[in-house]
């Protein structure tokens, strides 16, 4: 029989919340961002991406999945920056001098633009995706666009000082949350599973950019092996269709935070929350 301690029973260390940052956003065209998109025989356009990096914690751990872009390379892209991830990180009381578990879903500039802010923390990365991104063909104009030397040497950087965790196909990075190897959009796309109190979360990252992309399979532009994008976005359905999942937050979709509650009042519209596991939050 469960007795009045248990009310005070400390959490699970398996159950997170998960914070979604919107830290940028592109108007654009839908010819810009699906594959070939002629052949749809569709009219084009406009689009609206936004970037989004990823916060889960709980008590005992706080793992950051990406880190968002840095300015300098957003704008030189035409992006907008909407929030600074140092500042945001700050404003949720993430200490980036921490050891926490930095997970990587794959290398492009707007996944890896903050990895330097956290100098102490073990970053988690598929392996072929490292290797990837430091060989010669990382240098070709059409794939070397989607990354920035500095951030790739950041990785390679915390490679050397024996901080960086290598992955292949599915690993469990820490209680609760699952890193899985797909590949397609990059040799190493990842994407991550984690428990909540509404359930599991997966974290598509880039496995899927839109809900449009999985629901019709329309790839996104850029993509290393398509019939390996093709299978990621099969994965998604069947994690999906078996209930394996509950939601899925995708890498870019415009207006996620709308569906989501806001993490604080000021943070409207930057930071949403799913699985809220301290409701003092909402108060501050």
């Amino acid at each position: 029989m469960s007795g009045p301690d248990d009310m005070t029973a400390p959490r699970q260390d398996d159950v997170y919340e998960v914070i979604v940052v919107r830290h940028g956003t592109r108007r654009t065209r839908r010819s810009e961002v699906f594959l070939n998109y002629g052949h749809y025989g569709e009219p084009d356009g406009p689009f609206v991406v936004d970037y989004y990096l990823w916060i889960l914690r709980n008590e005992a751990r706080t793992v950051l999945v990406d880190t968002g872009f840095a300015r300098g390379p957003a704008e030189a892209r035409g992006r907008t920056v909407l929030a600074e991830p140092a500042t945001v990180y700050g404003e949720l009381g993430v200490d980036t001098d921490g050891e926490h578990l930095v997970v990587v879903t794959h290398a492009h500039y707007d996944h890896i633009g903050n990895v330097g802010l956290f100098p102490r923390s073990t970053v988690a990365i598929s392996g072929a995706e490292l290797d990837f991104w430091t060989s010669e063909v990382a240098s070709k104009p059409l794939i070397g666009l989607f990354a920035e030397d500095d951030e790739v040497a950041a990785l390679v950087q915390a490679e050397q000082q024996g901080r960086v965790r290598r992955l292949s196909g599915s690993a469990e990075v820490a209680p609760g949350v699952t890193v899985t190897e797909v590949g397609g959009h990059t040799p190493g796309q990842s994407m991550v599973t984690v428990r909540t109190t509404e359930g599991v979360v997966l974290l598509a990252s880039d496995t899927v950019h839109f809900t449009e992309e999985l629901e019709r399979d329309m790839p996104f532009m850029a993509v290393t092996d398509l019939p390996g994008l093709y299978g990621g976005l099969q994965t998604v359905r069947t994690l999906l269709d078996t209930g394996a999942v509950d939601t899925v937050l995708t890498g870019h979709d415009a207006g996620v935070l709308e569906r989501l509650e806001p993490y604080r009042p000021e943070l409207a519209g930057v930071a949403g929350v799913i699985g809220r596991l301290d409701p003092a939050e909402e108060a501050r």
